[in-house]
């Protein structure tokens, strides 16, 4: 209290101090120093003079001071009482947590001396013991039979009972002696659930640490570890470092796994690089290699390009190189003769059996010369349509024979096939054909070929040249002696003792046979049962078919066969290559065959959508014609195609929906129908029920053997989609004098024809101060009161124009005729 207050009070008694102990929650107490004033009781007749005095000065009755008086005493009793049952709850307090205390030390006790016994019972378990004396062992088996108390499940279950001592609380006030069977019998668990007390078995084998429980494997790992420490200690295990494949992405998990670290610990190291990533989530390489070196293992970069690796090209030493035949290919323009001058020297007919004369496919095969020589050669078409078949044939061949026919000179497929030639970097032999014709000049073809950068021999350059005569077969030996020749200077060998290497020069799909290749083999020696791989295709070889139809063993270097035992059909122009095992060439398949896919993909994910809709707004206006495709050879049917692409322009082209290999079917007929396709077919049939059900759908299929025909007919079917070209002519101009308004008509002009002629069925525009304002058709032309058909000019006659009247005079009327013209591509 404030030193300028003095305690209320009823008059000047003395205060007195004491100690008051409080009270809180949680069994807490607080002892305080307080002060008590005594108040001071004026009685009636006891209180003197001054309390007498007192009451008067207030105007208190003698009834209200007994009543005061009595309400004071009964507050001080009331208080006296608050204060005593106060001190009696303290005091119960204070005794029950000295209870828990005493109870809770003594229960730590219980379990501390639990621990410490199961840890003698646990060291003496791992101590060896003495093996028991003969004479004992029948003594121990006596005591275990006297036994009458029941065996607990659980050995250190037992123990803690033991330990524990007989049960306290409520359950041991409710036994009875009539309970005495049902103590001995054991629990379910081992125990007697109704002696249980507070101690658990759980707390028993935790011990006085509140832990959690030791699995086996703990105890047996300390066992473990205490052994190695009795046998010479413990040894300290090195860190196994590992060769670790990283591809170019994978998951965390993968890598803590082919680490053989802990998948958290690899999740730790990429956060302190500053790398937030959980185990499924993918990582480059980059980032990988980075936490393989920091773990102390060893990187090896693999791609998934490595499977290739398993037909890497071989070095072949110079002592396994042995001579080989050459490859020659014949090119040139279109009837040339060029099968007809490899006839001759097969001394076979094979351009008779060609459709309309020329060749359609790569033809290869072998000729033995009178000296014994061995020459392959390769037959390629001359239409233009073949491009890519000639390009190929360039690509595989060491010598290239160019004929060129004495009366017709220097034609386009002829500087193509010197182009080819050019670009593939092989020799060149000028061979100038049909010199029995009439009219023949070599000059002139040695002449135009400098043109094109071709010098020969007899012109002061390095290219041979033969003049020859197919029909008549003179210059065959000087052109077998020029090849020779280049042969030799050449000096072409190979290692005929290795995997097998060859190029694809024709692929078909045969009925009965299946997929067949046509291939040149450039190095190695393809045996029969070979295991192969050849562009996105592979297979084993179930036969080997020589140019003359005959089966082979093996086909060596430079030797042309037709390989069956492929899965699919595959491209012209891809390379096969001999495998070790028909797993290794399925991984390569279908590696190739996913880039193959992935490229596709991304050629239509580069597509931006801008291009995709100017795209679009540009296809809007172009007519297609769609078609579906069918031919014998897969070189053929990339000719086709090709020709297609090259049919169009701004307005019309030609979609080429399907194109195959094989025979037509009723998968193609349903395409063709949906879509409203024609369906070609290049020298291959439809079968039954491609016919039937042609037939039931209307669907047109049309048969080719000659490229001529099929190009020139889609070029014809593709021009009627164009429209028609207008052609305007004028034919006269009218000027009109003046404007006449009938009811029911409306205005009409009377005009003068000033040139030309004016008719009725013609078109009309109307100029005003030479500005075209209308254009339309005449509703009326009039000669005088008749309707007439034309007016010659320097007449005069009348016009109305269909739905227009905004005429005035002095306006020109242009008059003039359309005609429609069609085009054609």
């Amino acid at each position: 209290m404030s030193d300028d207050k003095k305690p209320l009070g009823l008059g000047g008694g003395r205060p007195s101090s004491g100690r008051v102990k409080q009270s809180f929650s949680h069994g807490r107490s607080k002892s305080v120093v307080v002060e008590k004033k005594r108040k001071r009781v004026i009685v009636p007749g006891k209180g003197g003079p001054a309390g007498a005095q007192a009451q008067k000065a207030a105007g208190i009755s003698d009834g209200e001071m007994e009543r005061r008086r009595k309400a004071l005493e009964a507050a001080q009793a009331q208080e006296a009482e608050r204060a005593a049952k106060e001190a009696a709850e303290t005091k119960e307090r204070e005794e029950e947590r000295a209870a828990r205390r005493r109870e809770r030390d003594e229960k730590a006790r219980e379990e501390e001396e639990i621990a410490r016994k199961l840890r003698e019972r646990e060291e003496e378990n791992n101590a060896p013991k003495p093996e028991p004396k003969a004479e004992e062992k029948p003594a121990a088996k006596k005591a275990v039979a006297k036994k009458d108390e029941p065996v607990a499940a659980d050995p250190a279950a037992a123990q803690a009972a033991e330990a524990r001592g007989p049960a306290r609380g409520p359950a041991a006030k409710r036994e009875t002696p009539r309970d005495d069977k049902k103590q001995q019998r054991p629990s379910k668990g081992g125990e007697d659930r109704r002696r249980s007390g507070k101690l658990t078995i759980n707390q028993a084998l935790r011990g006085g640490d509140g832990g959690r429980q030791r699995s086996l494997a703990s105890i047996k790992r300390k066992q473990e570890r205490q052994r190695r420490e009795m046998a010479g200690g413990q040894q300290e295990r090195e860190k196994v470092v590992r060769d670790v494949q990283l591809p170019p992405a994978i998951t965390v998990q993968e890598l803590a796994n082919r680490m053989a670290e802990k998948t958290n610990a690899v999740v730790k190291a990429l956060m302190t690089n500053g790398i937030m990533a959980t185990q499924n989530e993918t990582i480059d390489a980059d980032t990988a290699e980075l936490i393989v070196e920091e773990f102390g293992h060893k990187v090896v970069r693999v791609s998934d390009a490595d499977v290739e690796d398993a037909i890497q090209a071989i070095e072949d030493a110079p002592e396994t190189l042995q001579p080989r035949a050459p490859v020659i290919t014949i090119m040139g323009h279109v009837d040339h003769g060029k099968t007809s001058v490899l006839d001759a020297l097969r001394k076979t007919n094979v351009v008779s059996g060609e459709a309309g004369g020329i060749t359609q496919h790569i033809g290869a095969y072998q000729i033995t010369t009178d000296d014994g020589t061995l020459l392959s050669f390769l037959d390629t078409p001359g239409h233009a349509a073949f491009t890519s078949m000639r390009a190929r044939g360039a690509q595989v061949t060491d010598i290239v024979v160019l004929v060129v026919a004495a009366n017709d000179g220097v034609m386009p497929q002829t500087i193509e096939a010197i182009a080819h030639s050019k670009a593939a970097g092989v020799p060149m032999i000028v061979a100038i054909n049909k010199m029995d014709v009439v009219g023949a000049d070599p000059n002139r073809v040695r002449t135009e070929l400098l043109q094109h950068e071709v010098i020969v021999e007899g012109m002061s350059g390095e290219v041979q040249d033969v003049e020859i005569s197919a029909l008549n077969g003179t210059g065959l030996d000087k052109l077998l002696e020029a090849i020779a020749l280049q042969a030799e200077i050449l000096e072409l060998k190979a290692n005929p003792d290795r995997d097998a290497q060859g190029a694809v020069i024709e692929a078909k799909l045969d009925t009965g046979r299946g997929p067949v290749a046509t291939v040149l083999v450039q190095a190695g020696t393809l045996r029969k049962g070979d295991i192969f791989v050849v562009g996105e295709q592979f297979g084993r070889v179930r036969a080997l078919i020589n140019d003359q139809g005959d089966i082979v063993d093996e086909a060596g270097p430079s030797v042309p066969v037709e390989v069956l035992g492929l899965n699919g059909t595959p491209e012209a122009g891809d390379v096969l290559n001999v495998v070790e095992s028909e797993a290794k060439a399925r991984e390569i398949a279908d590696y190739r065959i996913g880039v193959a896919k992935d490229n596709r993909a991304a050629v239509g994910a580069g597509t931006t959508l801008d291009q995709l809709m100017a795209k679009a707004k540009e296809d809007e206006n172009v007519s297609e014609l769609p078609i579906v495709i069918k031919a014998d050879v897969q070189g053929s049917t990339e000719a086709i195609v090709q020709a297609m692409e090259k049919v169009g322009n701004d307005e019309v082209r030609v979609r080429v929906l399907h194109s195959g290999v094989g025979a037509i079917t009723e998968s193609d007929v349903t395409l063709a129908e949906a879509s409203g396709a024609p369906i070609i077919g290049f020298n291959v049939r439809a079968n039954a029920p491609a016919r039937n059900a042609a037939n039931q759908k209307g669907v047109e299929i049309r048969y080719y053997s000659i490229i001529y025909n099929l190009v020139d007919d889609i070029k014809a079917a593709a021009s009627g989609l164009l429209s028609a070209e207008i052609k305007e002519t004028f034919i006269g101009y009218a000027t009109i004098k003046e404007v006449f308004k009938i009811t029911g008509v409306g205005k009409i002009g009377g005009c003068e024809v000033t040139e030309g002629v004016a008719r009725r069925s013609a078109g009309v525009r109307l100029l005003r101060d030479n500005v075209v304002i209308h254009e339309g058709k005449l509703k009326t032309l009039k000669r005088f009161k008749d309707e007439v058909k034309e007016v010659q000019g320097g007449q005069e006659c009348g016009m109305a124009f269909e739905n227009y009247e905004d005429i005035r005079e002095g306006d020109v009327i242009e008059i003039f005729e359309t005609e429609e013209i069609e085009r054609s591509l």
